[in-house]
Parts: C-alpha cells; sequence; structure tokens
C-alpha cells in the first residue's frame, strides 16, 4: 500500500520502505482477517505492539483504516468493548476494490426501467454462476466440513473467507467485497449471496453483518445441528405406555 510520504532525508530510504512494507502488512491483515485490536496484529505479524501502534496512528492519520468498539454477537462480557481497527473505504481503495462507476449506472437505471424486482432478478442471475461453480464442491464435502469448503472457495475468488465456531453453528465471514459500493445502494445483492450460501449448504442462513452497511466484514451465521434434548426416565415411562 502506497501512501503519500515526505521526501527522505539522505541515507533513509531503506528505513522508509521498510516502515512502507510493514505498514502494507499491517493493513492487509486488516483487509484479510476482519477488524483486529493493535495486540492481535502485533501477535499475528510478529511485531511489537509499539511498532503495531506507529503504523495505526500512520494509517488513520492517512484515512486508511479508522477505530471502533468491537462487535459482540451474543452476550457481551464484562468491562469495555475492545478497540479494533477496520479499513476505511479509501483503505479498500488501496487494495483495488473494484468500484465500476458504469456498474452503478446500469443498476439504477435496471432500477428505474423495471423496479426493485428487476433488481433482484439480476441479482440473482449475477450469482447463479458463482452457484453453479460451487454446487460440485459442496456436494462432494463432508457434512461436517460444507461451511470449511464454502470458504475456501470464497477466498479463491477474492472475498478473504474464514470460518468461525459460534453457539451451535458456525459464522462464514467474508473480509473483502468487491461490490460493496454498489450493494450500498443495491441490498438485493448481498440477499441473492445469502439466498446462494442457503441452497448451497442445505439450510437457513442468516446474515448478520455486511461491509456495504458499514460492518468490518460480512458475517454469515451458519446453524450447526439440532441440539438432542435428552429424555428423562418419566417420559421414558410414559413412552412406553
Amino acid at each position: 500500500m502506497k501512501t503519500p510520504a515526505s521526501t527522505p532525508a539522505p541515507g533513509s530510504g531503506a528505513s522508509v520502505a521498510r516502515d512502507e512494507s510493514t505498514r502494507d502488512r499491517v493493513a492487509r491483515s486488516i483487509l484479510t482477517n476482519g477488524p483486529s485490536s493493535a495486540a492481535v496484529l502485533a501477535e499475528r505479524l510478529e511485531l511489537t505492539p509499539a511498532a503495531v501502534r506507529r503504523h495505526l496512528d500512520h494509517l488513520l492519520d492517512e484515512g486508511l483504516v479508522e477505530s471502533r468498539e468491537e462487535r459482540v454477537y451474543g452476550p457481551r462480557g464484562r468491562g469495555r468493548p475492545a478497540k479494533v481497527f477496520v479499513l476505511t473505504d479509501s483503505g479498500r481503495h488501496a487494495f483495488h476494490t473494484a468500484y465500476d462507476d458504469l456498474a452503478a449506472t446500469a443498476m439504477r437505471f435496471i432500477a428505474e426501467a423495471g423496479g426493485d424486482d428487476a433488481v433482484t432478478e439480476f441479482a440473482r442471475r449475477r450469482v447463479a454462476e458463482v452457484e453453479e461453480r460451487y454446487r460440485d464442491l459442496l456436494a462432494q464435502a463432508p457434512e461436517g466440513k460444507k461451511t470449511e469448503v464454502l470458504a475456501q472457495a470464497l477466498t479463491a475468488d477474492g472475498y478473504a473467507a474464514s470460518t468461525a465456531e459460534a453457539g451451535h453453528g458456525a459464522q462464514l465471514c467474508q473480509h473483502h467485497c468487491p461490490v460493496a459500493h454498489v450493494a450500498e445502494q443495491f441490498p438485493q445483492l448481498c440477499e441473492a449471496e445469502t439466498e446462494v450460501f442457503s441452497r448451497l449448504l442445505g439450510k437457513h442462513v442468516q446474515r448478520l453483518a455486511t461491509i456495504a452497511h458499514g460492518d468490518g466484514v460480512c458475517t454469515t451465521h451458519i446453524p450447526g445441528p439440532a441440539p438432542v434434548t435428552p429424555v428423562t426416565d418419566g417420559e421414558s415411562a410414559r413412552t412406553a405406555r
């Protein structure tokens, strides 16, 4: 990630280059892994906390990252939420986020000419090709690995996806969205993608957060197997009768 910098003093070129390279690693780690605290970044990149904070301060000054309180899904523990850092729109642009003015204009034309139904149909056709490519991969995956396989396929397509356990299920996290700016105006794109996930995984999934709506990562909850309710001795006796 190249950012504006003042002219280096003689002999300082190597130092500036190292700083830019490390700063790029910090920003890329946030892109790939989603909202991250300074402590997590330091551990992940094997840097000192002081070094990470210095690079984060620079990225904040350049408007490439911003800090916010960590969002917690589920019961919140004691104490203040941790401060995490996320890429801004400018930061995402630095990593070649696709924002096509022509695509946005075309979507507006579709909306004006055919209404919301036309936009929804376009969104569904757009993800149909993705669903077709992923179908065989998911069909061949073991039941307990389908979400992981989906994340791997999304990552190969540039979505920097990962999975995490969450209660009785898992969360599918997409840390990058190439159409985030268009999806801000047309949420049908996100809705069509969620429908595809549901069909591919064979279960109802729920979108919890999206980059297009200002979240640091697109998060989809994937429910796990229904918990088995233990049968008491009394219930067994009644069933037997």
